[in-house]
């Protein structure tokens, strides 16, 4: 914010904030004492914000990996189109071991549990988004093997492209940024606005996908297109 960036920086960056701890904790070496700090990165798989450790942590279960929850969170949060909520009597996943008497991985136990007529459809969509970031683990540590064996980041869209991994998945969310700015700028409209969107904020929302892009979709570019509008200058303190 303060070096007025682009938004898009959230998705994908060549930096990170980390102090000596948090450091370690994504591999990184050269880090001293507890401030954070901006550092550069040797690859994109940490830069952005779903890669950080709070949000893979947050987006998981305290001893394993959800994958439907961070696939719900990355449709939600970033491209604005969550699915509706689960019906209430679906089965927990099982733990379901293979022939030879090793647990199955979690990708298998949700290969099961999408065939369910109930739950293919919204986790034919989410789930190939949460896969794509399953070499970090509950606690958002780098990880290769998952049981013994390799860990499968690969997902395949309903459009039928196929991705592997955080890397090339900020890729397609770039390829989406529109969605992703048009989600930002509603929840920017709503903080701003103090209450819940309205048709007549549409216009807003669309003043600013025009300003983001004319303006290398810097973060200031949606401050200014918000302050400026109407249902901003006018509106009313509901006390009075």
């Amino acid at each position: 914010v303060r070096q007025d960036r682009p938004v898009t920086d959230l998705i994908s960056a060549d930096y990170t904030y980390v102090n000596e701890e948090l450091a370690r904790h994504y591999g990184l070496a050269g880090v001293r004492g507890g401030e954070m700090r901006r550092v550069a990165l040797p690859d994109l798989r940490r830069g952005g914000v779903l890669t950080t450790a709070a949000v893979l942590m947050i987006q998981a279960d305290p001893d394993r990996n959800n994958v439907p929850r961070r696939g719900n969170y990355i449709a939600g949060a970033i491209l604005g189109m969550a699915p509706p909520p689960p019906p209430p009597d679906v089965p927990a996943l099982e733990e379901v071991k293979t022939a030879d008497g090793k647990p199955k991985t979690l990708r298998q136990r949700l290969e099961l549990h999408r065939r369910m007529p109930e739950c293919m459809g919204c986790h034919s969509k989410i789930d190939p988004l949460g896969f794509s970031l399953e070499n970090f683990d509950a606690i958002g540590r780098w990880r290769d093997e998952e049981e013994g064996a390799p860990v499968d980041a690969s997902g395949v869209l309903p459009d039928g492209r196929t991705f592997s991994g955080p890397v090339e998945l900020k890729k397609i969310l770039l390829g989406r940024k529109d969605d992703f700015v048009r989600t930002m700028t509603e929840n920017l409209l709503i903080y701003a606005l103090g209450r819940g969107l309205q048709l007549d904020d549409e216009c807003v929302v669309r003043d600013a996908l025009k300003a983001a892009s004319a303006g290398d979709y810097r973060f200031s570019t949606l401050i200014l297109t918000i302050v400026k509008s109407g249902p901003f200058l006018n509106r009313k303190n509901p006390e009075f």
